[in-house]
């Protein structure tokens, strides 16, 4: 890879595990940032123990690839995926992936285990939400509309309440006792899995000198 007397700069992922050559010009500054902040800071990272604290400062909402340890065609799957649909969402959500079984708790939450990885979901630090079928997800347009739901309430809405009703037709009335407007009736309320990578976030309590006038 490394020609006689030539200098080169190459980025090595983890994932890929293959050697990426800068071809530009090392001697422009505008071309090798671009190229190394598309690999360094990529559109899909993943998420260990170690960084989780430092993504969840970012404050965006999770979309999360579970996989298995040595499952590295899902990993390969899930970016292509994300950079051909869903690059446009990059400032509304981090598309990561993770160990499922390194993070074997936020499964149990979601009611999985190792043995049905692969599996997406989304963590918005308030609740998990569990795409319901893994391979439906590669289907054009799917993920991006996983998202768009979340963004409108409805993932959460429907979590709570049921499915939203498809026809046009009048929703069943419920009377309010408060004297107020009617409201539609709703199935028996239900609560999605709470997030549990928000207990990875940095403590309220640590120090800091945001906020001080004086040490």
């Amino acid at each position: 890879m490394h020609p006689p007397s030539e200098s080169i700069v190459a980025f090595k992922a983890a994932v890929a595990r293959e050697d990426d050559a800068f071809t530009g010009s090392i001697m422009s500054y505008d071309e090798l940032s671009i190229w190394a902040t598309e690999r360094c800071i990529p559109l899909v990272r993943e998420i260990t123990f170690q960084n989780a604290e430092e993504l969840t400062e970012e404050g965006l909402p999770f979309l999360i690839l579970f996989h298995a340890p040595d499952d590295t065609e899902s990993m390969k799957r899930y970016t292509a995926l994300v950079q051909e649909e869903l690059a446009d969402q990059k400032q509304n959500v981090n598309f990561l992936t993770a160990d499922g079984v390194q993070f074997a708790h936020p499964l149990h939450h979601l009611g999985k285990s190792k043995n049905d990885l692969p599996l997406i979901a989304i963590d918005s630090f308030r609740h998990m939400y569990l795409f319901p079928d893994y391979n439906q997800a590669y289907l054009p347009g799917k993920l991006k509309a996983f998202l768009a739901d979340l963004y409108s309430g409805k993932l959460h809405r429907e979590f709570h309440y049921g499915p939203d009703p498809e026809t046009t037709e009048e929703p069943q009335q419920i009377e309010d006792k408060s004297g107020g407007t009617a409201v539609p009736k709703k199935e028996k309320a239900t609560t999605p899995p709470e997030s549990t990578f928000k207990k990875l976030a940095p403590s309220k309590n640590r120090y800091t000198l945001l906020d001080k006038d004086e040490l």
